[in-house]
């Protein structure tokens, strides 16, 4: 039974390697990509709800006084 020859396998390896290193190169080079995102300016606008004009106090039941 005839022994594998892998005297090619490292040229073959490091050849598709290169090629492939290569060809992402160029895909990633043909990408175009979008800029540094910008802060757009918001505007913040107050809404007055219902329960902002009433004054509320929550009280934490460890806060409160023993009874």
């Amino acid at each position: 039974m005839p022994q594998l020859d892998t005297s090619t396998w490292f040229t073959t390896i490091l050849s598709s390697t290169i090629t492939l290193f290569i060809l992402m190169q160029l895909k990633i080079s043909t990408q175009n990509f979008p800029l540094a995102p910008s802060i757009k300016p918001t505007l913040l606008t107050n809404t007055n709800m219902p329960w902002d004009s009433k004054w509320t106090k929550i009280y934490s039941p460890l806060l409160l006084p023993l009874q």
